[in-house]
């Protein structure tokens, strides 16, 4: 029997249609947004997370601690196959992932159940490649010969990305991408790009805002047609639709917004209609405002907490280091 771990429902369900034998797990957690601190048990952080991605309108609680207690759940019972399959691209939200349960299986006894891994960042004639669920059922099972034992290196650095990842202090993430992580090699530029979405030094942006802004800067566009082009400033897409109307929820609430929304709603995942740049964006976009000064922060980047009274780390992308302050 073997158990496939896939990165959500576009790629396990084209799994589940394909001549490979096995169950299939979309295993979804947004793992970059929202709150993934260290010194929790399993159950406390699924509550956690539960509550943020149900606060987000995502969702009711209960269903969402549900699915979470169920993914966790069918892990747990690895012993029941001889195989676990991990499937995974190169983009953060993947990477975190895989770091995840590397640590996850990495604190268990395997006993006889072969761990395998299959991580990708390109594939033939696919491009631009974005992940796993582009791939048509015969192109995902190409992949499947070609998947590797897990070894020690793999789940000890694992383990030490995902402490890092939880942390405190974003700079035990700088100290760990400072050492060799080849073992997971797509993991550094994910890891870096997660730190990239710091208020910047600068302005207090994020490169996520940052790159949404200078967007906008030559005029309003729609709110899909801003979509496709800040995934195209991406070396690695990794966000969602719906993360990203949260971002631009989030720049247009502040009492000085840096964007307007004159939408409505759609059955599409994105409300319908135009975002515009305001003056105060683009003072802040050219480093003639700060915006942390203008909104505040309340925002949690893995196991860093950026609110008031607490030390607002910051992404120095000149120099490719954290600052605190």
């Amino acid at each position: 029997m073997m158990l496939h771990v896939l990165n959500g429902e576009a790629s396990a369900g084209t799994l589940r249609r394909s001549s490979l034998p096995g169950t299939c797990l979309a295993y979804a957690d947004v793992l970059h947004e929202g709150p993934v601190p260290a010194g929790l048990d399993d159950e406390q952080l699924r509550e956690m997370r539960a509550r943020f991605i149900a606060g987000q309108g995502c969702g009711p609680f209960e269903e969402i601690l549900a699915q979470s207690r169920e993914w966790d759940a069918t892990l747990d019972r690895f012993t029941q196959y001889d195989e676990v399959v991990l499937w995974f691209e190169h983009d953060l939200f993947d990477q975190l992932l895989l770091i995840r349960h590397l640590d996850r299986f990495a604190r268990r006894d395997l006993h006889s159940t072969k761990l395998t891994l299959i991580c990708i960042g390109e594939f033939p004639g696919v491009n631009p490649f974005h992940g796993l669920g582009q791939l048509s059922e015969r192109q995902l099972v190409s992949l499947f010969p070609g998947r590797m034992p897990v070894r020690g290196g793999q789940f000890a650095l694992g383990r030490r990305a995902w402490a890092a990842f939880r942390s405190a202090d974003p700079r035990d993430i700088e100290r760990l991408l400072a050492d060799d992580t080849s073992a997971l090699p797509f993991l550094a530029g994910a890891l870096t790009r997660h730190l990239q979405e710091f208020p910047a030094t600068r302005n207090g942006l994020s490169r996520t805002e940052r790159e949404i802004l200078t967007l906008l800067v030559p005029g309003p566009m729609d709110t899909a047609s801003l979509f496709r082009e800040e995934q195209r400033c991406e070396e690695r897409v990794f966000m969602g639709d719906t993360w990203f109307w949260g971002r631009l929820e989030t720049l247009a609430r502040a009492r000085r917004p840096l964007v307007t929304l004159n939408v409505k709603p759609s059955e599409q995942p994105l409300p319908e209609g135009t975002v515009a740049i305001t003056d105060a964006g683009r003072d802040v976009l050219a480093g003639r405002a700060d915006w942390v000064a203008i909104a505040g922060i309340d925002r949690w980047l893995g196991g860093v907490h950026l609110a008031a009274g607490r030390t607002i780390w910051r992404w120095n992308d000149t120099r490719g280091l954290m600052a605190d302050g």
